[in-house]
């Protein structure tokens, strides 16, 4: 399946918009293509209990699983700062959940200045189901 990061660019930027961060100010809005061909879009959505809050990255994912996708073949992370986005610990675990090694990663400013990455270099050493047999 052929990957149109631009278009991923476009729905990560909008949704960004929706993202909720009163306290950190820290808006995030993810995109992901995933194997049935939709694109899911996600936001950061904070909550006064810091540890409650959930990332734009694990959002997009969730919404997309629970639409009934079952593979992320690439992911658009942006935030509202110039500095390129960074998935947490977290957000790096679930995704290695529902993308393969070598799915693309984009991490990227609100310059939509990016850096591509397959999802093995942003997580070389994943936990997964292999680990627990």
């Amino acid at each position: 399946m052929e990957i149109n990061e631009k278009q991923l660019f476009e729905v990560a930027n909008k949704a960004m918009a929706n993202a909720y961060a009163p306290y950190s100010h820290y808006t995030v809005g993810a995109a992901i293509l995933c194997d049935d061909g939709q694109i899911y879009s996600g936001v950061n959505v904070e909550n006064a209990s810091f540890g409650l809050t959930n990332c734009a990255e694990r959002t997009a994912i969730f919404k997309a699983i629970s639409e009934g996708a079952q593979h992320v073949l690439a992911i658009v992370i942006v935030n509202g700062t110039e500095i390129k986005s960074k998935p947490c610990g977290a957000c790096r675990q679930v995704m290695s959940e529902f993308m393969g090694p070598d799915d693309l990663v984009y991490l990227a400013n609100n310059q939509n200045d990016y850096h591509e990455y397959t999802f093995k270099e942003i997580l070389p050493l994943a936990f997964s189901d292999k680990d627990m047999d």
